[in-house]
């Protein structure tokens, strides 16, 4: 009963669309500024320090050895279970305490009440960093280069020039918020965008095959009624489809643990994002760029 009647649904969406640029237009603002004054707070993968993992003679606590670090003054240690609770993972940024020639003993004197053994220890310089922001920076351009001559030759280009305004929005908020509430921002993060960007996409091209499909069945119509026709019709599976998805990474946020935090936040905002761009700022995007004005009857 529920499903027929978002299926039945006649909002006026496109009456909404200058409200909804204006509440973007703001949200990306605050996030530019953010990221201009503040920046991101970047994790090891992305900055430097270390990554150590550590074999115990028994079950452990990952509280107790956090407190065990920050009783030594180190900052925002990361530390999770790897595959058992004898072994964990230990990120921990540069500092003044320790370097390269002397973590071994700080180690050591942390943690003196346990008996362990160092499986592995790297070393994450602000080089290979740098490489690495460098690369997830080129991963997103060439996505959405892909995602403009993909959806240009399967529509028509300036439906692709509507879908990329559509993931910038995403992208620009999602990484906004995690500037604005400095949110370790690392590799798990940008897998998260790289996935947001899939998933909107998918979102914005189910809108937009029907926006195509009924500016042929609805050629004499003004192109606001062919838009809020086709987003009313597609409504239903977005909204379902969103709901679905966000149901498991909830769950993935609360039962997951630290390993998969940020990537299960990123993501929760990522989907509600796109959600709100793929109803509002896709359809928006198209009316603005006059895709529909010059529809022909066939």
């Amino acid at each position: 009963m529920s499903l027929k009647i978002i299926n039945d649904t006649k909002f006026d969406f496109l009456q909404q669309k200058r409200k909804a640029l204006i509440l973007s237009s703001f949200i990306i603002i605050i996030s530019l500024f953010s990221f201009i004054t503040q920046g991101l707070n970047y994790g090891i993968d992305f900055s430097s320090g270390y990554i150590i993992q550590l074999e115990f003679d028994k079950d452990v606590k990952v509280e107790n050895i956090k407190k065990s670090f920050s009783n030594n003054s180190v900052q925002n240690p990361i530390i999770q279970y790897y595959g058992s609770q004898k072994e964990v993972i230990i990120k921990l940024q540069e500092s003044n305490s320790y370097d390269q020639n002397n973590i071994n003993n700080f180690i050591s004197d942390v943690l003196n009440n346990y008996n362990y053994k160092i499986q592995k220890l790297d070393f994450v310089g602000s080089q290979i960093g740098s490489e690495l922001r460098t690369k997830g920076e080129w991963a997103m351009l060439v996505a959405l280069i892909s995602i403009l001559v993909y959806i240009g030759f399967r529509f028509e280009f300036l439906y692709g020039i509507g879908a990329i305004l559509a993931l910038i929005h995403d992208v620009l908020i999602t990484v906004g918020i995690f500037s604005i509430l400095q949110l370790q921002f690392d590799l798990s993060v940008l897998s998260a965008l790289l996935a947001v960007i899939g998933y909107s996409l998918n979102d914005t091209i189910v809108v937009y095959d029907r926006i195509r499909e009924n500016a042929n069945l609805m050629h004499l119509d003004n192109p606001e009624s062919i838009l809020n026709k086709s987003i009313n019709q597609t409504l239903s599976r977005t909204l379902i489809t969103s709901l679905t998805t966000l149901f498991v990474l909830f769950s993935l946020l609360i039962f997951g643990g630290i390993a998969v935090e940020y990537f299960s936040i990123a993501m929760i905002i990522g989907v509600l994002i796109g959600t709100f761009s793929s109803i509002y700022i896709a359809g928006a995007s198209l009316y603005f760029l006059k895709v529909l004005e010059n529809v022909e009857e066939k």
